[in-house]
């Protein structure tokens, strides 16, 4: 048996494992049931890719995230290392050959979501392969306790019934202790060996900031601090407008969310990654699989939705162990808009009842069928027909999908297929009368060669391009050509795909997810209220508020949060006297806001204030009507 240090430097190029790496991977591959709670950035999924490298045999992972999975098959298949992922979309004969191919093609790991794990062929197929470990990511989605608890995980035991001689190793970022007991509960481990590393970050100071201009602040702390931050916001808007208004000062910066093309966020990462952009604006779509280890700042422009959430972004500076400031930018707003975003939109059961009815009507599913059935999906004309609010009938689709009563997929498609349907000599004499056309055609028949014998998918973009019109020209022409006859058109433009994975039943369906639906949503409201404490509460250090959240004990204040240093500047003996002088001085050389006058001297905000009160009752300094101090003599 190959040492795991051997593999380590061979594939990932490192020579010393990170903190609890070694010790987890030599339990797992001691046969033993592994759970490992490791913070973002703490080196997860070598934990399982690793022993499944060591052993013969392939490796089974549970992931709820269709993009992580690509990407970490992607990273895999680089290496030279041969997995493969069943997403959706894949057809039962190819499925058929996939599942043959982890049996005798030495493939070292399959990733499955775990609604793969319903259907009937892979169970039999996972029985005859060679299994050498089941390792279960974002473990945390098995409890009902969990962030992100989606039904289905508890289809994992089904693997330890095809394969009960193997063990199994759970992996999250984050849970609290409630979580960690229920998953060793729901994967049926024995004795298992539990792996917590402490979330204390010493090189991370979290900060808080009452901030009414935020947008000032933002400027002041990548001005102080010129290395790689990331700024969240709420909305794809906020990244394009933030981005431009730090353009505007001279600070480098690009942007990144969901509804960005793949070639633009490649290139707007790339950008980053390289230093090239000192910031990348992003909403919470950006992270996957980021390793970025010279990130300085982390900053939330808006509250973010839970301690959970927070925590793996807050994490994602300083991994390089220098000292890193993730900052919280709030203001008396942010209470109301955090509830707004967040609870507001959560879709009550009698809700979800009401687009799963109208979804199986727009599909004209028959009750009892459309098990299995796919359909393209045009969102905004689905929300338009029944007139629904779109937040709260996008909100009830990922409800119905982390229930598994259908599968969305959220991807943009412009499917269009062609064939002609005359024959060649025809077509030219068509042309003849209809010589706009002809360019159009002679493109298409150019790059599409058997577009005479079979239906053929046709890229719009391209042809536009080589005979140079407009994409809606393009459009217009083809429709002209349908309507006379000349070809066969299928003009698909949807921007999602749903799956129905339970026949139809209406109310039924709903009824066996309803305590479920109004679980979920009294946790999302706790986690929100958490939130709001952790921004409010300015008397305990940030570092341990967070500890104490994921029940960790015995813990010191950190000396480095916003709590702390101010915690610091008050117990500091102050010399007012000398304060004021310093005010004085400062006002000597112009007017000031209070603002200005607390990010240039060195002092607690409260003292600061004290003195500016007492100048001001004894007439040595005054406001004017900007809201700004000057000295009465000046």
């Amino acid at each position: 048996m190959e040492h795991p240090i051997n593999i380590l430097e061979r594939y990932w190029k490192f020579s010393s494992f990170k903190p609890n790496q070694e010790a987890i991977i030599h339990s797992v591959l001691d046969g033993e049931d592994t759970f490992a709670l490791l913070p973002t950035g703490g080196g997860k999924s070598l934990c399982f890719q690793i022993p499944a490298l060591v052993k013969e045999g392939i490796c089974i992972v549970i992931s709820p995230l269709i993009a992580l999975m690509k990407d970490q098959v992607q990273q895999l298949n680089n290496k030279g290392i041969k997995a493969m992922a069943l997403t959706s979309g894949i057809s039962y004969s190819e499925l058929d050959t996939l599942l043959d191919n982890c049996i005798y093609g030495n493939y070292k790991f399959l990733y499955l979501s775990p609604e793969r794990l319903q259907q009937e062929l892979v169970q039999d197929r996972i029985r005859l392969m060679n299994v050498n470990l089941i390792a279960v990511d974002e473990a945390h989605c098995i409890s009902q306790w969990g962030s992100d608890f989606r039904p289905a995980y508890k289809n994992i035991t089904l693997l330890r019934q095809l394969q009960p001689s193997v063990n199994v190793i759970a992996l999250t970022a984050s849970a609290k202790p409630e979580v960690i007991e229920d998953i060793t509960k729901e994967l049926d481990f024995i004795k298992p060996k539990i792996f917590k590393q402490s979330f204390f970050r010493p090189n991370l100071a979290y900060m808080v900031y009452h901030e009414n201009d935020k947008y000032y602040r933002i400027e002041n702390i990548l001005r102080k601090y010129k290395a790689s931050s990331i700024i969240y916001v709420r909305n794809r808007k906020l990244t394009l407008e933030l981005s431009s208004f730090l353009y505007s000062k001279n600070i480098t910066a690009t942007h990144y969310h969901g509804g960005l093309s793949n070639d633009e966020k490649n290139e707007n990462m790339t950008a980053w990654i390289n230093n090239q952009k000192q910031v990348m604006v992003a909403t919470n779509a950006f992270g996957m699989g980021i390793d970025k280890p010279d990130v300085k700042t982390v900053i939330h422009l808006n509250l973010p939705e839970s301690i959970e959430s927070y925590f793996q972004e807050a994490g994602r500076a300083g991994r390089n162990g220098d000292k890193a400031f993730a900052v919280i930018l709030k203001n008396n707003s942010d209470s109301v808009l955090v509830k707004n975003q967040f609870l507001s939109v959560l879709p009550k059961v009698g809700f979800v009842k009401q687009v799963y009815r109208k979804l199986c009507s727009y599909f004209q599913i028959s009750y009892g069928e459309g098990e299995y059935t796919i359909h393209n999906f045009d969102f905004n004309t689905f929300c338009k027909t029944y007139n629904f609010s779109s937040i709260l009938a996008y909100n009830t689709l990922l409800i119905l999908d982390r229930n598994s009563v259908i599968s969305l997929s959220k991807q943009f498609k412009n499917k269009v297929t062609v064939q002609f349907i005359i024959s060649s000599p025809s077509l030219f004499n068509y042309l003849e009368t209809h010589q706009e056309l002809s360019i159009i055609v002679k493109s298409m028949l150019r790059m599409y060669g058997g577009i005479f014998d079979h239906v053929t998918k046709i890229d719009l973009p391209r042809i536009a391009e080589k005979a140079s019109v407009t994409e809606s020209k393009l459009i217009q022409a083809l429709y002209e050509l349908e309507n006379n006859q000349v070809i066969t058109l299928n003009l698909a433009k949807t921007d999602a795909q749903i799956t129905f994975i339970q026949p139809r039943e209406d109310d039924k369906t709903i009824n066996r997810i309803a305590k479920i639906i109004e679980q979920q949503n009294k946790l999302k409201q706790q986690q929100v209220k958490s939130m709001l404490d952790y921004v409010e509460n300015d008397s305990v250090c940030k570092s341990m508020q967070l500890l104490a959240y994921f029940g960790e004990k015995e813990i010191e204040p950190c000396g480095i949060c916003s709590v702390c240093v101010e915690t610091k500047k008050e117990k500091a003996p102050q010399n007012l006297k000398s304060l004021k002088n310093s005010i004085i001085e400062l006002l000597e050389t112009g007017e000031l806001s209070s603002r200005q006058i607390n990010t240039t001297i060195e002092a607690s905000e409260k003292d600061i204030k004290t003195v500016l009160k007492l100048l001001l009752e004894h007439g040595i300094i005054k406001i004017t009507p900007t809201n700004t101090y000057k000295l009465s003599h000046i």
